[in-house]
């Protein structure tokens, strides 16, 4: 037992609720347990107890002993002054600490939740509740990703809250910054990020027209250059940035990208040719997704090849061996959607009061085909992917509860441990 399992159990009332007394014998009703408070002060407000013939309204505390309440320092303290019950797990202090009057439910909770709960605390499983999926309703299954995937695009909303305070409110820019960071996957993506920030739309922006100037730019400030090189088109990139360094003012990144457990396709210089490549052929790409109304409209977008030289180059002055590859794969495209399109559409949507747009993000991950990977893998094979939404829906579920194991404020373990909360004598 610990004190957020006996909230919960408070909460929701699993426990026999029959002839309920206090320790001294009075007879006791809960009319309503209070509003849980995860803040300073007693764990519920506005409570409604009675007593005997008397209602009280006011806070309740729950702790696992007795005496926690002295051992917590409560005596004395104002916060305090509202509690009109304390809640125990187990009465071990004949002398009471107050005058409050007191509950124990020890001996009013199922042991087949309590059972079940530890069970998963104490589980080396990654989800440890995998095995009773089954018996939950597909519509609780269903409902609980909806809320999932809103809280995972709520997140990553505050997050883009601060590239716009950093922008000023440009969302292309915003963009800008989202599509480098997933073109450079889970190990580059902070390097391509600090790119990106380096260099704002305006200046990618006078060079547009110029795919060499904008492969110097982007590789130069990712720290890819210097004057080693023999290859000539290699020394020209090099000597190109050298000027365009010196006019724009610029410093070079200060966590250049790594190679290391990478597949030739994700090379970061293949990368950032490709997105040299995307800002060459595109304009005010944000805007152009933002008027897209069908999904089949935005893969063009996210497309792009990488010039001839990158045919058969792995990195600047390094030829590859055998094809390299030049394009932006599906595989690629459908991150960048999932990851930056989605999310930066959705919180504009939600920003700038046209809902019709967080709402086509929604439906732009309900048409893309799920996720494969090992956090989602035990989902699919349970059935319960059917598409991106539902994939984005459940990695939020892994890393938010499971990994944390808040099983308590999940709605499926909720809904498991409902099942086996039957109270005493009910």
């Amino acid at each position: 037992m610990n004190e957020r399992l006996l909230q919960y159990i408070w909460q929701f009332r699993y426990y026999q609720a029959h002839q309920l007394q206090t320790t001294d014998g009075q007879p006791l009703q809960v009319q309503h347990p209070g509003q849980w408070n995860s803040n300073q002060g007693p764990d519920f407000a506005n409570a409604r107890i009675q007593i005997g013939d008397t209602l009280w309204a006011g806070a309740v505390e729950l702790h696992l002993k007795t005496s926690d309440w002295q051992r917590h320092g409560h005596t004395g303290d104002a916060h305090y002054e509202p509690v009109v019950l304390h809640v125990v797990w187990q009465h071990d202090q004949t002398e009471l600490p107050n005058q409050l009057p007191m509950l124990e439910l020890q001996s009013r909770v199922s042991s087949l939740m309590l059972h079940q709960y530890e069970q998963w605390m104490s589980s080396q499983e990654a989800v440890p509740c995998q095995q009773q999926w089954h018996t939950v309703p597909a519509i609780t299954w269903q409902s609980w990703k909806d809320r999932l995937l809103t809280e995972r695009l709520q997140e990553k909303m505050q997050a883009l809250e601060q590239h716009l305070q950093q922008t000023k409110g440009h969302w292309e820019e915003v963009f800008w910054r989202l599509l480098c960071r997933y073109m450079g996957g889970h190990i580059n993506g902070e390097s391509f990020e600090q790119v990106a920030v380096s260099l704002p739309i305006k200046v990618l922006a006078r060079h547009k027209a110029q795919i060499h100037q904008l492969e110097a730019l982007l590789l130069g400030q990712a720290g890819l250059l210097h004057a080693r090189f023999e290859d000539k088109y290699a020394q020209m990139l090099y000597k190109e940035y050298q000027f365009l360094q010196q006019k724009h003012g610029l410093r070079v990144i200060n966590k250049p990208p790594s190679h290391l457990r990478l597949r030739p396709a994700n090379f970061p210089a293949i990368r950032l040719a490709q997105l040299a490549m995307l800002i060459h052929q595109s304009s005010q790409l944000f805007g152009q997704l933002r008027q897209a109304t069908d999904l089949n409209q935005v893969w063009p977008l996210l497309q792009a090849t990488a010039n001839d030289y990158w045919a058969d180059h792995f990195k600047p002055d390094m030829l590859a061996d055998g094809k390299a590859p030049r394009s932006i794969g599906r595989q690629m495209q459908e991150i960048l959607l999932v990851n930056a399109v989605v999310p930066v559409l959705f919180a504009y949507g939600k920003l700038q009061g046209e809902p019709a747009q967080a709402d086509k993000a929604l439906q732009w991950l309900q048409a893309m085909p799920a996720e494969t990977n090992q956090p989602t893998a035990i989902f699919k094979q349970a059935g319960l992917l059917q598409h991106a939404y539902d994939s984005q829906a459940v990695l939020h579920l892994r890393k938010q509860y499971c990994d944390a194991r808040r099983c308590l404020e999940c709605a499926i373990g909720n809904r498991l441990l409902r099942q086996g909360a039957t109270p005493i004598g009910s």
